[in-house]
């Protein structure tokens, strides 16, 4: 691994640290991008990587991403993000847990974490007896945190509705056709909520028999998952991992938007212009799926300061998704410049690096 601040994706990080705990078996990276509006908040990806290279590359791609997605939210947050290291078999241990745990309080509430890929709700409530800088604990009927999937989805549904709007100009999705990838807990609830609005759905997993399944029950089309991106359709969804925006997926593309929740769906930043220079509508992915890290986010405030949670605030925040993204496609279309810059020109400035 080359010294992580000469790549690409390091962008004056104010820490990245290496955690080795032999006697779990613990590797894991921790970065925070920025505290500026807060304590850096983020998940906790567990996933195997085949060269840790590519560990490194989320660590600090994700974090800086939930600097502006915090940021673009209106929370008083900064961004941070770990990645623990899985071997092949993709082993976690309750040792391994308790250990993480220690390293994000050692950092003294700089870091706050929460689920993502290869994470659950028992995860953090495991790492929560060995620091109080958790969110998306478990969550009772009404009550804030527990699984944020169904917040983040509730987001991308208001944002794909925003985006059939301004380009498509219509204000309803009965017959609009989106290409969905990923059918996980956000994709899945996604292609729910479209389902009920009348959208023909075209679905893909990277587990087959998911993709068929949630087809059947929502009367969609299943394909295989290397032909997701090239369905002609209104709107490409993508749900999964990320960085599937490069020259070769854009030029496979044959829809007039993209809007979905993956996090770091340009593989990299200049492939925001190669959308633009089709006339692809893109929907900033840490804008329009950031409804999970708002639940979780407010469900941690409220805690640390002793409040009562508000669903309701929950709800009305991520209400405002869209008028955020209509911002940024209005200032786009005035300025010329690419919706991926114009957002990334906004958050830069909330965090006082504009």
């Amino acid at each position: 691994m080359t010294a992580f601040w000469t790549e690409a994706d390091w962008d004056e990080h104010e820490l990245v640290q290496l955690v080795h705990d032999k006697a779990s078996g613990l590797t894991a990276i921790l970065a925070l991008h920025s505290t500026h509006l807060g304590p850096g908040a983020g998940g906790t990806r567990f996933w195997h990587y085949a060269d840790p290279q590519g560990g490194m590359r989320d660590a600090l791609r994700l974090s800086r991403g939930m600097s502006y997605k915090n940021a673009m939210a209106g929370l008083p947050m900064g961004g941070g993000k770990a990645v623990v290291l899985l071997d092949k078999d993709r082993t976690k241990t309750p040792e391994m847990l308790a250990a993480f745990g220690d390293a994000v309080d050692a950092l003294g509430g700089r870091y706050v974490t929460a689920e993502d890929v290869g994470a659950s709700e028992a995860d953090m409530v495991a790492i929560s007896k060995r620091t109080p800088h958790v969110c998306g604990l478990p969550a009772g009927e009404g009550e804030l945190g527990g699984d944020p999937g169904p917040f983040t989805a509730m987001g991308i549904f208001l944002g794909i509705k925003a985006a059939v709007a301004h380009k498509l100009g219509r204000q309803d999705l009965d017959g609009v056709r989106v290409a969905l990838q990923g059918c996980g807990s956000v994709g899945g609830g996604v292609a729910r909520l479209l389902a009920k609005e009348g959208a023909r759905l075209t679905l893909a997993d990277i587990t087959p028999a998911r993709a068929a399944a949630l087809a059947a029950d929502l009367g969609a089309t299943a394909v295989a998952a290397d032909e997701i991106m090239a369905t002609s359709c209104d709107v490409f969804s993508p749900n999964a991992l990320g960085a599937i925006l490069d020259a070769e997926g854009i030029a496979s593309l044959d829809c007039p938007i993209v809007a979905g929740g993956a996090n770091n769906q340009l593989a990299r930043r200049e492939h925001g212009a190669l959308l633009a220079e089709r006339g692809i509508l893109y929907a900033p992915d840490y804008v329009i799926n950031a409804g999970g890290i708002i639940n979780v986010s407010l469900e941690y405030l409220c805690r640390q300061h002793g409040e009562p949670c508000d669903l309701n605030e929950v709800r009305a925040r991520i209400a405002q998704i869209p008028e955020r993204l209509e911002s940024i496609w209005r200032e786009s279309d005035e300025s010329g410049l690419s919706s991926d810059v114009v957002a990334d020109r906004m958050a830069q400035r909330l965090i006082g690096r504009g």
